[in-house]
């Protein structure tokens, strides 16, 4: 990745006044009455020369920022932008700090919603924001906006500003899902067999992840849970192993884990090399598994692999939002769905809502990929068991009224209520 320096705003307090402001920088708020208090405190500095500080003056609708104006950015181009802010007194300091780019024409028009920079950081009282992003077409300038809002008692310090050109690699991913029903199977290996024989007749090369159903161990068989439950590592994910080996892929599957006791609906991930990643635990079991005697898992591990981090749900954790959100939150990518049967509305709200791809395989509901905006790429059917999409995990999705979702849900969220 290459990076050119494009501007860096620092030692604010040895910048020259103009119209008694910082030179380069001016002062932004929606109304004069939420207007915050604005200074330079030389006292205060990432660097040691000073900061622009904001302070909420007693007023709870404040909201207003530092604004430099840079020219010279191309439409088209990629940039990042970071920022480290100080704060004292903000209750939300996540939410209320700020720092965002707004996209200029020549003439001066704005050409989307503004992008938020996200937390990435700290280095001692110092959080670090930042952003990269490629700028609109018709791009001639961007405002850099460093805010505070909501916060009557609150103070924050800018400092060490900087915008580079920058480059971003593609991240291309080949995500697959499977649409099979075994049928009139002997035990768990029969129905895995089945599985395993629809993916050599109609997988296409070049799969990164492939996802099956919930509980293949079961399907067709006529046998209960405890019947087919086994361990992990056992003969199930030997056998799946085995296909992910040969076709270098990894493979979701829905099995039933036995651990002494304890039986689990369990969805295990395994690598390219076979061998098994990780493994997640049903967490929402509906009323039909708790009363055979399945045992909810409690957590929501996110598996980083050489092409996504990865999540994982099962079947009835899809209807509810917590499931998808905590992955989310924990840095999943891509969640893969094994499921019998449900809502593919649900689905594709739980990929819209946390901005992230999501692959369902299922015997009584579609079977998709379905991208951050909720479009479905690519569906599995009878006459095409095995359907894939290429996706880049890269691409920024912009939404014309709300914009950039892959930030904002994030900075926009209020988990404090």
């Amino acid at each position: 990745m290459s990076v050119t320096a494009f501007a860096t705003f620092r030692h604010f307090s040895r910048l020259p006044l103009v119209d008694g402001l910082p030179q380069g920088w001016r002062t932004w708020s929606p109304r004069a009455e939420v207007a915050p208090v604005f200074s330079v405190d030389s006292a205060v500095g990432r660097s040691g020369a000073g900061s622009l500080r904001i302070a909420g003056g007693g007023n709870p609708a404040m909201f207003g920022a530092w604004r430099a104006r840079v020219s010279g950015v191309v439409g088209g181009r990629t940039y990042r932008l970071t920022a480290w802010y100080r704060s004292d007194g903000l209750a939300h300091p996540h939410h209320d700090a700020t720092a965002r780019l707004e996209w200029l024409d020549a003439a001066g028009t704005q050409l989307r919603l503004l992008d938020n920079a996200l937390e990435e950081g700290h280095e001692g009282e110092w959080t670090r924001l930042s952003h990269t992003i490629d700028a609109p077409a018709g791009a001639a300038d961007v405002h850099i906006d460093l805010g505070l809002r909501w916060s009557a008692h609150g103070t924050v310090w800018w400092d060490d500003i900087e915008l580079v050109e920058t480059t971003v690699t593609a991240r291309p991913v080949r995500l697959a899902t499977v649409h099979h029903r075994p049928k009139a199977t002997a035990s768990a290996a029969e129905s895995i067999d089945s599985f395993c024989a629809v993916i050599d007749r109609h997988a296409p090369a070049g799969i990164d992840v492939l996802c099956l159903p919930e509980g293949a161990t079961v399907v067709g068989t006529g046998k209960v849970y405890a019947d087919v439950a086994e361990p992990v590592p056992g003969p199930t994910t030997q056998r799946l192993g085995s296909v992910a080996q040969r076709l270098r892929c990894h493979i979701v599957a829905g099995v039933y884990q036995r651990q002494g006791a304890v039986i689990y609906n369990t969805a295990v991930l395994i690598g390219r090399d076979g061998a098994i990643i990780g493994t997640y635990k049903k967490t929402h079991l509906p009323q039909n598994e708790a009363d055979a005697g399945l045992m909810p898992g409690d957590g929501y591990p996110v598996y980083a692999t050489d092409v996504a981090r990865l999540g994982m749900m099962i079947c009835w954790d899809n209807q509810f939002p917590e499931p998808a959100r905590a992955l989310a939150m924990n840095g999943a990518e891509v969640l893969l769905l094994p499921i019998w049967g449900g809502n593919d509305i649900l689905a594709r709200a739980r990929a819209i809502e946390n901005h992230v791809f999501l692959v369902a395989s299922s015997y009584d509901m579609r079977c998709i990929i379905v991208d951050p905006t909720g479009a479905i790429l690519a569906e599995a059917t009878a006459e095409q068991p095995v359907a894939y999409a290429d996706v880049d995990l890269a691409r920024a999705y912009h939404q014309p009224w709300m914009g950039n979702l892959a930030t904002s849900i994030w900075k926009e969220r209020r988990p404090d209520l």
